[in-house]
């Protein structure tokens, strides 16, 4: 099945340690689905809950739909991620841990579905994230100064 990234989550990996990954689908309404389709989508200030044994995905922008009618969706509003039962068992106990999230990776179609991929992870601490741009840029260095070797 063919993969294509509608969008990322560019900010996760440097607040947060990831730890694991999940795949889930989106229960979507039609003009949600049109939305997308245009890609029109932002998942930046998103997070999964898992509220009453289901899990939600929170906060996820997919504007309101420009040729559609009264029935248009609302923008924020919660939608259900569909995963399957032991999964959803192993994330409650994931994230009654202190310091655990579920954080939204990427948004993506898979075939004709809409799946997000779900990151576990434990926030950083403020030196964590110091430590990660020195690395970050480090690589870059190095990079630079292999290239200029070689020419």
């Amino acid at each position: 099945m063919s993969i294509k990234i509608i969008t990322k989550n560019r900010k996760a990996r440097y607040n947060y340690e990831i730890i694991e990954k999940i795949e889930a689908g989106v229960q979507l309404y039609g003009t949600e689905v049109k939305s997308i389709r245009t890609g029109r989508m932002s998942v930046n200030e998103a997070y999964a809950v898992v509220t009453r044994n289901e899990l939600f995905l929170l906060n996820a922008n997919i504007p309101e739909y420009n040729f559609g009618n009264i029935n248009n969706h609302d923008a924020f509003r919660s939608r259900k991620l569909l995963v399957h039962k032991g999964e959803l068992r192993r994330l409650i106990g994931i994230t009654k841990e202190k310091g655990m999230a579920l954080i939204p990776m990427a948004v993506y179609w898979k075939g004709p579905w809409v799946k997000v991929e779900v990151g576990i992870g434990k926030g950083k601490k403020l030196f964590d994230k110091r430590q990660s741009t020195k690395d970050r840029e480090w690589g870059r260095e190095k990079q630079r100064l292999m290239k200029q070797d070689f020419s």
